[in-house]
């Protein structure tokens, strides 16, 4: 009785509500209500993971396989809002769930058979230590909880890079020269790895990471992300 009064005055104090709509949650959910979670913007690239136009997107910039996102990137939309609240809304228990959630959709249809490990796109440690978590690492968190797969912190960001936001495609890739390099504590000799970001636009810090795991012995690497596509 003493552990339901104890909820019940926390809930008073500290509303949980869903981070999409702002109406208060179930017990049995976290983030997001059974409705906005029905409503997310699901994409269908698990269905065809090496014929997509996120493929498309990264052709010539790394010879990785399958690029998958869970999510469906529009401005304004769900997705969006979304990764907002993981960028500066201190969330990563959404990151964490999200990931969970595609992980369960990717295991249905057997891509747990396809990986060793999970690899997350490393923050510059002055950045994370800013926002006091990667999200993407967070999300490959939730990824390996519903794929039943280890993730490790293969990668280190050498070199605190500007925001890409206005960078054309080319010179994002240029940007990302040489600032990523393999954990001294990783071996990936041999590895099939997915690698896991919050968001893919022009793909240039997927690929300069990809890139450096294929150099380092990576059997093959792929891609999945929170959201892609705009």
């Amino acid at each position: 009785m003493r552990l339901f009064f104890v909820k019940d005055f926390l809930d008073l104090v500290f509303p949980r509500n869903c981070l999409l709509c702002g109406t208060s949650l179930h017990d049995h959910e976290k983030n997001l209500c059974v409705i906005c979670k029905g409503t997310l913007p699901v994409t269908s690239y698990h269905l065809r993971p090496i014929d997509n136009d996120l493929c498309e997107k990264i052709k010539g910039l790394s010879t990785v396989g399958m690029v998958m996102a869970y999510l469906k990137f529009t401005k304004g939309g769900h997705s969006q809002k979304l990764l907002h609240q993981l960028k500066y809304r201190n969330k990563p228990q959404l990151a964490q769930e999200l990931g969970y959630l595609y992980g369960k959709i990717l295991s249905e249809h057997g891509f747990e058979k396809c990986w060793d490990i999970i690899v997350p796109v490393p923050l510059h440690s002055l950045k994370q230590s800013r926002r006091g978590y990667n999200q993407s690492e967070q999300f490959g968190i939730g990824l390996s909880e519903g794929l039943s797969m280890k993730l490790e912190n293969g990668l280190v960001r050498r070199k605190f890079t500007e925001t890409q936001t206005q960078k054309s495609r080319l010179e994002r890739m240029n940007n990302m020269d040489d600032v990523f390099e393999v954990s001294p504590s990783t071996s990936l000799a041999n590895k099939s790895i997915v690698l896991v970001d919050d968001v893919m636009t022009t793909g240039a810090t997927l690929c300069a990471c990809a890139n450096v795991l294929l150099a380092n012995g990576a059997k093959n690497v792929d891609l999945v992300t929170i959201a892609a596509g705009g």
